[in-house]
């Protein structure tokens, strides 16, 4: 007869006085492997045999066309930026924020942190160089100025992030940061 105990069965092995012992596995660790592997089987049935539901490239691609048809729709919807439209944005906290945030990111290395001027003009003063109503603005950043190293940030930002950015710039108009001086026409609101 043998002798049970609950000691557990030595496999021999010891290594620096640490020994080798040969326990049995925990019935939930079993389970939890046991589940996997049947939901394993599962899913590769469901998804790559029978072709049932939809792969996960095949959801991407849906979810990016349903983006890119919203997109649309709302560009469509919103129409044309007008004078009316970019002087009612720049007096929106929400729009001159992200406005803000473009600007930071993309424009203050060549117009101040403030738009108080630096290689590219002071855009806080009622001077302008190639005109100060909201539209033109707007045609300046999105065509850009190539002569005078503009880039055209159109393309670059896309037609939101540049309404944005129209009406902060149209929002600093007029606050006369001490900054680089005037340059262009006296522009009158």
């Amino acid at each position: 007869m043998s002798h049970i105990t609950n000691e557990p069965a030595d496999t021999g092995h010891d290594y620096d006085g640490i020994r080798e012992y040969d326990n049995r596995l925990p019935n939930w660790w079993l389970a939890t492997l046991f589940i996997t592997i049947v939901f394993a089987f599962g899913y590769w049935m469901y998804y790559h045999v029978l072709g049932s539901g939809p792969l996960q490239m095949a959801e991407y691609h849906a979810e990016m066309d349903a983006a890119s048809a919203k997109a649309a729709t709302l560009a469509a919807s919103r129409g044309e930026a007008t004078d009316e439209s970019l002087l009612a944005f720049s007096k929106d906290p929400a729009v001159t924020a992200a406005g803000a945030a473009v600007f930071g990111q993309s424009c203050s290395a060549c117009h101040g942190a403030s738009g108080e001027g630096g290689i590219g003009p002071n855009l806080t003063d009622d001077h302008w160089i190639h005109g100060g109503k909201p539209t033109e603005i707007l045609k300046v950043i999105r065509e850009g100025v190539a002569a005078k190293g503009m880039p055209s940030w159109g393309p670059m930002l896309g037609a939101e992030k540049t309404e944005q950015l129209a009406a902060f710039v149209v929002s600093l108009k007029g606050k006369n940061v001490p900054g680089k001086g005037p340059e262009g026409e006296l522009v009158q609101d």
